[in-house]
């Protein structure tokens, strides 16, 4: 996997939070080109925190898309402030990146 893309901007004390994970997301439902099963990965949930406070949480399952995009806004932060998005996958996989909001 190779990682997390993200942007956040502030404007008039909204921000707009946008981010692209990069993850196969397989449901455990399609085969190889062997016709061998290719086995259950997906993102389980997603964190978004400004500072230590949780601004949104996601529970995903399999029938989330390849690559998800995932894209919100809130109030309370400012440009230059901090955020994090963390994910988790039924394989314990995880990924995490901070980001500055522009």
């Amino acid at each position: 996997m190779a990682g997390i893309k993200i942007r956040a901007k502030e404007k008039n004390g909204i921000t707009e939070f946008k981010a692209l994970v990069e993850h196969p997301m397989e449901t455990g439902n399609r085969k190889d080109s062997k016709g061998n099963i290719i086995p259950a990965q997906f993102i389980q949930e997603v964190v978004v925190k400004h500072g230590d406070k949780v601004v949104m949480t996601a529970e995903w399952g399999p029938a989330v898309s390849k690559n998800p995009y995932l894209s919100f806004k809130f109030k309370g932060a400012a440009k230059g402030d901090t955020l994090n998005l963390s994910w988790v996958d039924n394989t314990g996989e995880s990924d995490s990146l901070d980001a500055k909001i522009k």
